[in-house]
């Protein structure tokens, strides 16, 4: 399991903007261009633990802080479906 979530953590940690974009249009969670580029740019190279309660809820909270609460809200629901 370990290995799963080391992939998951790269994944997110190494992100770009038309990723979250296009991750965005999959999970049916709105983010404009400038929103994504403003989280990916948060995520990257912050080496966070999404498995990590602590790291999920300052990702959350920036993530809210960017784009709105009902964005981190289905962002959060979509990250503990990944942690489960």
């Amino acid at each position: 399991m370990k290995f799963l979530e080391n992939i998951i953590n790269m994944k997110i940690n190494g992100i770009t903007g038309k990723e979250l974009l296009k991750y965005g249009k999959q999970f049916n969670i709105h983010v404009t261009e400038e929103q994504a580029e403003k989280v990916a740019r948060f995520l990257r190279g912050r080496n966070i633990d999404i498995f990590d309660d602590r790291d999920r809820t300052l990702v959350i909270k920036e993530i809210a802080r960017i784009t709105s609460p009902t964005t981190a809200k289905k962002v959060n629901q979509l990250f503990i479906q990944l942690t489960k």
